[in-house]
């Protein structure tokens, strides 16, 4: 019986411990406040972050982080939330491998999460999960393919043998950069996609974005040394599609709500809106085109309004596709 650990119990560290105690394993579910994961524990449900799934009996909710002997670490905390996990936890973190189970590009030094750890935990065996998989569909056992992704073919094929179920079917890459570029830059995009339809431009108007959005994407991608394939597999263009175009997504629902200026539940992580002011830097840094990903930071800093954000995009020049 395989025994894993899952460092972070919002949704997606919730959902993933569900599946994989579903499938027989042993599964230490690590939340960073005691209360709740004596709560998890007692009411056998994460009703805060992941109401109406029950955990299985193989879930052990423990706010005491103890990774000794497990085949996995899996690290599902905030992809801005990662460095300031990792100091607090570097001793528990040595040993087996990490797996990083955010997206995102840290604001402060423009890593993506793969890439942090790697620096951070020098010498640990590191991989990546990303790709289209929301935490609602993945606790209730429906049907989800994700990327598992690590540098050493090796240690991708073990981990892909060891996370995958029956349900939850991961496709192996060695490419950990393109990997962590899609999970980010699809929620920047997302944003933008929900502004569309928030501001009422309409349909059209969000699958011209999502269409330009993946071109932004492969620039970067490509500028900083990932497989341009990467980013039309998984990782990339499935999450960027159903980020964009479901109501599950928090970065779209943020989006909509912007761009119908309404408000949005400020407890609610959205990754994307840091995501878009780092890459926008990065973009800056190294000469790498992003117009859209420009437009959402300038706008998450009120530097354009809606209206003034949809005229600069417009107003570009027509070029070839």
């Amino acid at each position: 019986m395989s025994r894993i650990v899952i460092a972070g119990a919002g949704a997606f560290g919730t959902a993933l411990a569900t599946a994989l105690a579903r499938d027989g394993a042993q599964v230490m579910l690590w939340a960073r406040d005691a209360e709740h994961a004596a709560e998890m524990a007692r009411v056998r449900e994460n009703a805060r972050r992941l109401p109406g799934v029950s955990l299985p009996e193989g879930v052990e909710p423990t706010a005491d982080l103890r990774p000794k002997g497990a085949e996995a670490l899996l690290i599902a905390v905030p992809m801005q939330a990662m460095a300031g996990f990792v100091a607090d936890h570097r001793t528990a973190l040595a040993g087996g491998p990490l797996v990083a189970c955010c997206k995102g590009v840290a604001l402060d030094t423009l890593e993506g999460p793969a890439t942090m750890l790697a620096r951070l935990c020098d010498g640990a065996e590191v991989a990546l999960l990303s790709g289209p998989g929301f935490a609602a569909d993945i606790g209730r056992g429906l049907p989800t393919g994700m990327t598992l992704a690590a540098g050493a073919p090796a240690l991708a094929e073990r981990l892909q043998r060891l996370l995958s179920t029956p349900v939850l079917r991961l496709y192996r890459s060695t490419d950990p950069v393109g990997v962590e570029l899609g999970g980010a830059l699809k929620n920047v995009v997302a944003i933008a996609a929900g502004i569309a339809i928030g501001a009422g431009l309409g349909d059209s108007a969000r699958a011209a974005l999502i269409t330009r959005g993946h071109a932004e994407m492969l620039r970067l991608a490509q500028a900083r040394g990932a497989e341009p394939a990467t980013l039309s597999g998984l990782s990339g263009f499935g999450d960027l599609v159903l980020t964009c175009t479901s109501e599950k997504s928090r970065n779209f629902r943020y989006g909509q709500a912007l761009g119908a200026g309404l408000t949005f539940d400020a407890a609610t992580t959205v990754e994307g809106a840091a995501t878009a002011r780092a890459v926008a830097r990065l973009a800056s840094e190294i000469g790498v085109e992003m117009p859209i990903t420009a437009m959402v930071a300038a706008l998450l800093d009120e530097r354009l309004s809606i209206a003034q954000a949809v005229e600069a995009l417009l107003a570009r020049p027509l070029t070839d596709e």
